[in-house]
């Protein structure tokens, strides 16, 4: 009991403060040994910045939107969650002294206000101030010039199935675009929810039952992305993956009239 603190707070009788030398070294052999485990989780983390299906390595407008709010919300987010860790820290070492009823009352009046108002206000705000510009811009809207190429996708227990009206041309589990073009894709389900997802293209869109949704893609560069159903929709639901082929212009017009290229080229069988 001679440990116990006065009036009930942590930083008194010198609880919370550097303690005996064997308490100290403890305590820094404590924080050596989860160095190491802290730094390998950070590197693991880090490591999921990269790859076929990173959001965070865009190739288009879209996910390039998407990826900037992504990063400006995590900067956001280590900030608060510093200044907390500092405030945390103030809290436990500093020497409280004795404080009326009135003062405890307005310190707590002040944490209500600014940390249980101001803060998670401010937070939204600020998040709908650069997530709905960013969200409109991902928006199947007119382009400035010219039309959107229209390419329909129907979702199915487990494949996809690509077809492009304008030209009797279809395929499984691929879809060819020209880069730098707007294109929409107008998904539907033979069954149930499927969710049409090409990370480093643009955001992810369900397939509802019935209806017709559409999603606007575009690739500011050549080469193959990787898609993935999104949705859980049954035992096969892990083996729906599509790509996405970005072609520049003169090698999608060449596509478009060569049907030997597409039958050799594309997962069309």
């Amino acid at each position: 009991m001679n440990r116990v603190a006065e009036h009930r707070h942590a930083a008194a009788n010198r609880l919370c403060g550097h303690g005996t030398p064997r308490q100290s070294n403890e305590n820094r052999w404590s924080l050596r040994s989860l160095a190491g485990p802290l730094l390998f989780g950070t590197l693991l983390l880090l490591s999921g910045c990269d790859g076929p299906l990173s959001s965070l390595d865009p190739a288009g407008p879209s996910a390039r939107s998407a990826a900037w709010l992504w990063w400006g919300m995590f900067g956001f987010s280590v900030v608060v969650m510093a200044a907390l860790y500092g405030l945390w820290w103030y809290a436990m070492r500093r020497d409280p002294g004795e404080i009326s009823d009135q003062q405890a009352q307005r310190h707590q009046n002040r944490w209500v206000i600014w940390g249980g108002l101001a803060l998670p206000i401010g937070s939204i705000t600020l998040l709908l101030a650069f997530g709905i510009p960013a969200g409109h811009r991902m928006l199947p809207l007119p382009p400035a010039e010219g039309e959107a190429l229209v390419i329909e996708v129907k979702a199915h227990q487990w494949f996809w199935q690509v077809r492009y009206p304008e030209r009797d041309i279809e395929l499984i589990n691929a879809l060819v675009i020209p880069a730098n073009t707007p294109v929409d894709i107008h998904l539907t389900t033979a069954d149930v929810i499927h969710s049409f997802w090409v990370p480093r293209l643009g955001g992810k869109l369900d397939t509802i039952p019935g209806r017709t949704n559409v999603l606007r893609l575009e690739a500011d560069r050549t080469g193959d992305f990787h898609g993935q159903c999104a949705e859980f929709c049954g035992a096969g639901h892990a083996h729906m993956p599509f790509v996405v082929t970005a072609k520049s212009a003169e090698d999608y017009q060449q596509w478009l009239n060569n049907p030997d290229a597409r039958t050799q080229g594309d997962r069309d069988d």
